[in-house]
């Protein structure tokens, strides 16, 4: 299941995590954010206990996405202990973002 990020929750669920979480930053009038959903939905039903996947809509959040410097959606930023290991932006394959979070387990 994903993890539904927002400003209220953000710094509990990430920043004091001890793990790893993938975070799609996205927003509802977005074409590639669009498609991108459906492959980190899929992706957290099969990553299993292995990894966190979350999303945060930055319309709704944009505080959070100043912070982190989100100037283009979809990105993806992979967490680890709370600290940004990697950032990609744009769309992205299922088997891309899977060996992204391996890279970084």
């Amino acid at each position: 299941m994903t993890l539904e990020l927002n400003q209220n929750n953000f710094d509990k669920e990430i920043s004091n995590y001890d793990g790893v979480t993938l975070v799609d930053f996205w927003a509802p009038w977005c074409g590639p954010c669009r498609k991108q959903l459906p492959i980190v939905e899929e992706l957290s039903n099969d990553i299993g206990d292995k990894a966190r996947v979350a999303k945060l809509n930055i319309e709704e959040n944009q505080g959070v996405a100043l912070a982190y410097q989100v100037v283009s959606i979809p990105t993806l930023m992979i967490f680890k202990n709370g600290e940004v290991v990697e950032k990609m932006s744009g769309l992205h394959s299922k088997s891309q973002l899977e060996a992204a979070i391996k890279r970084n387990l």
